[in-house]
């Protein structure tokens, strides 16, 4: 299916930006506008389940949901991407599961640099016996002071958009990675010049796969003190550690 896009800025260098679970394109509200200071014109999708983006009338037939052909399958969201983007862009960044679908769409798209944040390559996160399921309990029981607790470094528009987000998210979605929990699924080669910035520490990219990503091609760097959501939670660390790739 087309997604739902947002855009900034009008320059000839295309950027596109991929959130992660539970969120949308909102969550850029600061990276769009700041890449569109550097000249690019900057397209962010809400994937599938997310913001603007809701497949039911799309998928007529989808499958059941969280099964391998369900309309939330791991391998839509990839082919979304391919189907809603223009190939060859200058710069493709994916958070978390935004991560994961950019590393499954990166052959078809093939821009000339990808930038993974923090992506979730890893479905075990919270340690043996995680069920992606929980995404859903959270956003069932998640408060603006609850949020705001959970990362104290956000600014209170990120608390905000958060919010808004989770309204609007098909809880489905987290069923549909319950396959998913424990397995690794690491890319076997950096397709495009790959970047890929962790968190500090990162649950999604220990320090023994950012390893063995480093061996298969990837430059990895870590944002010090940083969350998961990197670019909340350190906006200006975000930026000083793309130094090279914008």
């Amino acid at each position: 299916m087309r997604l739902n896009t947002r855009e900034w800025g009008s320059g000839e260098r295309i950027a596109v930006l991929v959130h992660g679970i539970m969120s949308d394109s909102r969550t850029w509200r600061r990276v769009g506008p700041a890449l569109a200071d550097r000249g690019y014109r900057v397209i962010a999708v809400d994937l599938r389940g997310h913001g603007g983006s809701h497949p039911r009338d799309a998928d007529p037939d989808p499958g059941s949901d969280g099964a391998e052909t369900g309309r939330y399958a791991p391998h839509r969201y990839a082919e979304d991407l391919a189907e809603t983007l223009p190939p060859g862009v200058e710069l493709a960044v994916g958070h978390s599961l935004g991560g994961l679908a950019l590393a499954g769409a990166v052959e078809r798209l093939r821009p000339r640099r990808a930038v993974y944040l923090d992506p979730a390559w890893r479905f075990d996160p919270l340690g043996a016996g995680f069920d992606p399921a929980l995404f859903a309990e959270f956003a069932d029981r998640a408060t603006p002071a609850l949020v705001a607790a959970m990362n104290p470094r956000w600014e209170q528009a990120d608390v905000d958009t958060e919010m808004e987000t989770l309204a609007v998210w098909d809880r489905a979605c987290a069923a549909a990675l319950t396959p998913l929990a424990g397995r690794r699924l690491l890319p076997e080669r950096a397709v495009a010049p790959s970047l890929v910035l962790t968190a500090d520490p990162s649950r999604l990219v220990p320090a023994e796969e950012a390893a063995l990503l480093r061996a298969r091609g990837f430059e990895v760097r870590t944002v010090p003190e940083a969350g998961h959501t990197i670019h909340r939670d350190d906006f200006a660390g975000f930026m000083t550690a793309l130094e090279g790739w914008i």
